[in-house]
C-alpha cells in the first residue's frame, strides 16, 4: 500500500473579501503524478505553497510524513545572486565525481544543451547575478531534479523552456520514482506526465483520474450530465475532446478508457475547423500575395541566424514556427513585420521581402506593451473599436469579447493598472483581434495564460479567417492552432516538417548525439553470466507460467474497458472498475518485465 507523504485537511485561504479554498481536503501518496490546474487567480499556487508548508492556511491542517524529502521550484528562485553555476547545481563534487554521475549528466544535458553549458558565457563558472530569469529558473530546476526528492512540487516548470527542454522533463519525471504535484498550463506536458488531475475552481479542489485528455472528457461528461447553464463553457471542453479524440497525434501512452461513451458524446461536433471554408474567405481578404522571401538572409547585429531563405507565406496558411532558442524565429518575425510596417522600405541584410498590399497585420511580441493605468479594460478595448468581425458571420461587440475572454461585466471596470500579468496579456491579444488583421504573429502567446483562456483563444481562432504565424514552446496549442510545422534548427535554414514537433524532437535528439562527448568509462564491463541447462529448463518453463498469465490478464483487460464503456453514466460503478484497471496493468507490467527477463535465459 502506498504511503501518504501529505494530507491537506479542510484547509481554507482568504484574501481580501474572497475565499480562495474552503475547506479543501486533499491527500498526495508515493507514486502520484498530480496536474493542479485552474484560472489564473483561483488558488492554484496558494494551494502548493500550503502542501509543501511555505505558505499557513488560515483554517485546517497540512501534515507531512516525517522525514520527507521534498523539492519545490516556485516562481521566484532562492539562488544566491554571488554563486556559480557550479556552487549551486553541482556543490562540492569533484569534476571525476559529478561527471561519473549518469543523472547529473542527464539533468545539464537536458536543460542545458550541453555538459559545458552553452550559453553561459564561463560554462560552469558562470556567476549567478546577472543571468536573466530564464536562465536562472533553469539552474533552480536542474539543482532540484539532481538531489534525491521523495516529493517534487512544480510551479510552472516549462516556463523558459523550449519544446526540446519540455519533451525532456517530461521524460525525465516519467522515468523518476518520486511523487510529483505540478501546475503547468502546458495540456501536453499534463497528458505525458500526470495521472491525476486537480481542478482549482471557486474554492474547490475537483479531482479527476488520468492526465489531461481524461480530464477533459470526465469534465466535459460531468457537465453535460450535470446540464449545468454555463452551456458556452462546456461546449468549448466539447470542443477540445472532439479534437484530442479525432485528429491529434497520441498524447499519451497510458490505457485508454470509455472510448465508446468519448465518441458518442463528440458525435455531433464538427472538426474545429473547415479549412476549405477560411481559405476561401482569407484569399478573398488578402488576395494572392501575402509575404514572398526571395534569397533572404536576416542578422542579428554580426551574426548570421538565416541564409539565402526563399519562402512564401500565402493567404490562409497557419504555420507553427519551431527551433532551438537563438536560431531566428522572433528575428524572422521581426523582419517580415518591418517590412509590411514600411511598405518594404525596411528590409532584411541581404535579399527581399515583399508584403502583400492588403495586409493588415497585427503582431503579438513577447513584452506587454504599456497602457494607460487609469484606463478600464473595456475602454482600452474600445480605444481600438466598438466591434469586430472575426468571420465566418461572427461579430462581436467589444463587451462581448471581453467576456469571451474572462473579464466579465464588473471586471471590464478594472483599472489595467490593478491587472496581473496574464490579465494584461489577455488584453493585449484582445486589442489586436479587436483591430480586426488579416495577418497574425503570435510570438509565445500562451505566456501568462491559464489553460481556460488557452482553449477560448484557440476557439476563437478556429474562425478566424486569414495568415498566421505561431512562435510557441506549447506544444499544444502549436498542434491545436496550426495546420504545418517548419523548423530552425540552428544552420541557417528554414525547413519544413510534415510529421510536425515529433519530427523536429527527433531531428534534435540525432543532433545532441552527434555532439555529446562519450562518458568516461569508470569500470570495466562485467563478465557475461553463463546460464546452466537446468537453469534454462527452468527458465523456460517459467515463461510458458507468464505467457498464460499475461493471456488471461489480456482477457480480463478486455471485459473491464467493455464494462467501463457500458457503465459511463454510474460514476461510482466506473471509479470502481476503474481502479481494478489501474491494478490489473501494475500487475501486467510487473509479468511483463519478468518475461523479459526469463527470456534472457531460456
Amino acid at each position: 500500500m502506498a504511503v501518504n507523504l501529505v494530507n491537506v485537511e479542510n484547509v481554507s485561504k482568504v484574501y481580501g473579501t474572497r475565499a480562495l479554498l474552503d475547506g479543501v481536503s486533499l491527500g498526495v501518496s508515493e507514486g502520484d503524478r498530480i496536474g493542479v490546474v485552474g484560472r489564473n487567480g483561483d488558488g492554484k499556487t496558494t494551494l502548493i505553497r500550503m502542501l509543501a508548508q511555505l505558505e499557513e492556511p488560515d483554517g485546517g491542517r497540512v501534515t507531512q510524513v516525517g522525514g520527507l524529502h521534498m523539492g519545490v521550484l516556485t516562481q521566484h528562485d532562492s539562488l544566491d545572486p554571488a554563486a556559480t553555476v557550479r556552487h549551486e547545481v553541482i556543490g562540492d563534487l569533484a569534476d571525476h565525481e559529478w561527471a561519473g554521475d549518469a543523472k547529473i549528466r542527464d539533468v545539464l544535458t537536458g536543460l542545458f544543451g550541453g555538459l559545458d553549458l552553452p550559453g553561459f558565457p564561463q560554462g560552469l563558472d558562470t556567476v549567478i547575478g546577472p543571468l536573466s530569469g530564464g536562465e536562472r529558473r533553469r539552474i533552480a530546476l536542474a539543482k532540484l531534479l539532481i538531489a534525491d526528492q521523495d516529493l517534487i512540487v512544480l510551479d510552472e516548470p516549462t516556463n523558459h523552456l523550449d519544446v526540446e527542454g519540455i519533451a525532456w522533463l517530461a521524460a525525465h519525471l516519467q522515468a523518476r520514482r518520486s511523487a510529483l504535484v505540478c501546475v503547468t498550463h502546458d495540456r501536453w506536458f499534463l497528458d505525458q506526465v500526470c495521472t491525476r488531475m486537480w481542478d482549482v475552481q471557486r474554492g474547490a479542489v475537483h479531482e479527476y483520474e488520468g492526465g489531461y485528455s481524461d480530464y477533459v472528457f470526465a469534465r466535459a461528461e460531468r457537465e453535460r450530465i450535470a446540464a449545468t447553464e454555463e452551456a458556452k463553457r462546456q461546449n468549448l471542453m466539447r470542443k477540445e475532446l472532439a479534437w484530442l479524440r479525432r485528429g491529434a497525434p497520441a498524447r499519451t501512452s497510458k490505457p485508454r478508457y470509455r472510448i465508446e461513451a468519448a465518441n458518442e458524446l463528440i458525435a455531433d461536433v464538427p472538426p474545429p475547423r473547415d479549412r476549405s471554408e477560411l481559405m476561401k474567405f482569407a484569399n478573398a481578404r488578402l488576395g494572392k500575395t501575402v509575404f514572398d522571401l526571395e534569397d533572404v538572409t536576416v542578422q542579428a547585429g554580426p551574426k548570421v541566424l538565416i541564409e539565402h531563405l526563399t519562402w512564401q507565406l500565402g493567404p490562409g496558411d497557419r504555420i507553427g514556427l519551431v527551433g532551438v532558442n537563438g536560431a531566428g524565429k522572433t528575428s524572422l518575425l521581426r523582419a517580415l513585420a518591418a517590412a509590411a510596417r514600411t511598405g518594404g522600405e525596411e528590409q532584411p541584410a541581404g535579399g527581399r521581402i515583399t508584403a502583400g498590399k492588403t495586409v493588415r497585420l497585427a503582431y503579438l511580441s513577447q513584452e506587454v506593451g504599456e497602457l494607460d493605468p487609469k484606463l478600464r479594460v473595456l475602454e482600452a478595448v474600445q480605444q481600438v473599436r466598438d466591434r469586430v468581425d472575426l468571420g465566418k458571420g461572427r461579430e462581436m461587440t467589444a463587451g462581448q469579447l471581453c467576456e469571451q475572454f474572462g473579464f466579465g461585466k464588473e471586471k471590464q471596470w478594472t483599472p489595467v493598472g490593478d491587472l496581473s500579468g496574464g490579465e494584461r496579456r489577455r488584453l493585449q491579444i484582445l486589442r489586436l483581434l479587436m483591430d480586426e488583421p488579416n495577418v497574425l504573429f503570435l510570438d509565445e502567446p500562451t505566456n501568462d495564460l491559464d489553460i481556460e483562456t488557452l482553449t477560448q483563444l484557440e476557439d476563437l481562432l478556429d474562425g478566424w479567417p486569414g495568415s498566421m504565424i505561431v512562435i510557441s514552446h506549447d506544444r499544444f496549442f502549436v498542434e491545436r492552432t496550426t495546420d504545418t510545422v517548419q523548423a530552425l534548427l540552428g544552420d541557417g535554414r528554414l525547413r519544413m516538417l510534415p510529421r510536425g514537433v515529433d519530427e523536429y524532437l527527433e531531428r534534435r535528439r540525432k543532433v545532441v548525439a552527434a555532439q555529446t562527448p562519450a562518458p568516461p568509462v569508470l569500470a570495466a564491463a562485467p563478465a557475461v553470466r553463463t546460464v546452466s541447462a537446468a537453469d534454462q529448463r527452468a527458465a523456460k518453463k517459467e515463461l510458458q507460467k507468464v505467457e498464460r498469465q499475461l493471456t488471461k490478464l489480456a482477457d480480463r483487460e478486455t471485459r473491464l474497458h467493455a464494462d467501463i464503456a457500458a457503465n459511463a453514466t454510474d460514476f461510482g460503478k466506473v471509479a470502481g472498475l476503474d481502479a481494478e484497471l489501474r491494478e490489473l496493468v501494475v500487475e501486467k507490467d510487473e509479468l511483463e518485465m519478468r518475461w523479459l527477463e526469463l527470456a534472457e535465459e531460456a
